[in-house]
């Protein structure tokens, strides 16, 4: 058995400005992976994240120290223990799945059982000022409007939107929104951004807007303040849901995780967390970095058994890979070419 390991770095400007509470982007670089054996290759890709300390260059230069174990025939599961979660990992995890599906001939859907090839996902809506934050959401919900309610992951009438918020106007921002429009689904992500006060004082009027969800109100580090809170939101953990192993101390203080496979190092790990979230009572959303198509593809399986989907990380990139995933009427959909997974 002998494969061959390599990485690059793919460098991808975004066709319109991505502003969330830690700042705005206008490009990003994502990492992608092969993995050959016996004449398949298997696909990968990390999106590195500068919350967590990476940047591609590192990422590239982890993924070559690891070439004696990657090319040596490790498996996922030994990845697992071998190598620390975060986008390095991701990418590795998601070629070793394509690889095996090219080499056993049987695709990565298999594994699932039924298998939507078609999901309801959330389209993101950057911070702006309020009414520009309406007029988007009003454009977003225009343009895609809702799936035929045949479509797998999240569920409900209209559109789905993510709401970007940090921690200036939040009630004025999502009041506004709810305005332009009244049929949407609405859930929203503060990025850490605010305190327990904050989070206290708008949240009536977050009910109020209807808001089904709330992604990482208060810092990683401080949410032990949610412990038992009674919130008319559920909330869910983002930045503080990492592996299987956290969810013992989030259980008490979210009623979801949201899970993106560079948190979690790959398919591998998240299916792990999702398992053990489920397990303990809490909801699953299933979200995802700026990435391309490539890293949309490995999530899939996830997001197809997840209450809420959130995977339009590719529909921020002024070009994506060719043959990758497309949004009409809020639903992504493959286009049959893209072949991740596939034999």
């Amino acid at each position: 058995m002998i494969r061959r390991l390599s990485a690059s770095i793919a460098h991808h400007p975004l066709a319109r400005p991505f502003a969330i509470a830690r700042g705005t982007r206008e490009a990003i670089d994502l990492v992608h992976v092969t993995i050959e054996q016996d004449g398949h290759v298997g696909r990968g890709e990390g999106a590195p994240n500068g919350r967590y300390g990476e940047f591609a260059p590192d990422i590239v230069e982890q993924i070559a120290a690891l070439a004696p174990l990657i090319e040596g025939g490790i498996d996922r599961t030994a990845l697992l223990g071998a190598v620390p979660p975060g986008a390095a990992r991701n990418a590795i995890d998601s070629a070793l799945w394509d690889l095996e599906a090219k080499r056993s001939g049987v695709p990565v859907s298999a594994h699932f059982g039924a298998f939507p090839l078609a999901l309801r996902t959330a389209v993101t809506v950057g911070i702006d000022r309020p009414e520009a934050m309406a007029a988007r959401a009003a454009a977003i919900a225009a343009e895609h409007g809702a799936g035929d309610g045949n479509e797998g992951g999240s569920k409900g009438n209209g559109p789905l939107l993510k709401i970007k918020l940090d921690a200036h106007e939040v009630a004025e921002r999502v009041s506004a929104i709810r305005a332009a429009v009244p049929h949407a689904v609405l859930i929203a992500d503060a990025n850490e951004s605010w305190n327990m006060a904050l989070l206290e004082r708008v949240l009536p009027a977050l009910a109020q807007a209807r808001l089904e969800l709330l992604e990482q109100p208060l810092p990683a580090g401080a949410d032990d303040a949610l412990e038992d809170f009674d919130s008319p939101v559920p909330l869910s953990a983002d930045e503080s849901a990492h592996v299987a192993a956290d969810v013992a101390r989030l259980r008490s203080r979210y009623a979801y995780v949201t899970i993106k496979l560079d948190k979690s190092g790959g398919l591998t790990g998240a299916l792990a967390l999702a398992d053990a979230a489920r397990r303990a009572g809490m909801g699953v959303m299933t979200g995802c970095m700026l990435c391309s198509s490539l890293s949309v593809a490995a999530a899939w399986p996830l997001a197809a058994m997840s209450r809420f989907v959130d995977l339009d990380g590719p529909l921020w990139l002024a070009r994506d890979l060719p043959g990758g995933f497309t949004v009409q009427d809020g639903v992504l959909t493959a286009s049959g070419t893209f072949g991740w997974g596939q034999p």
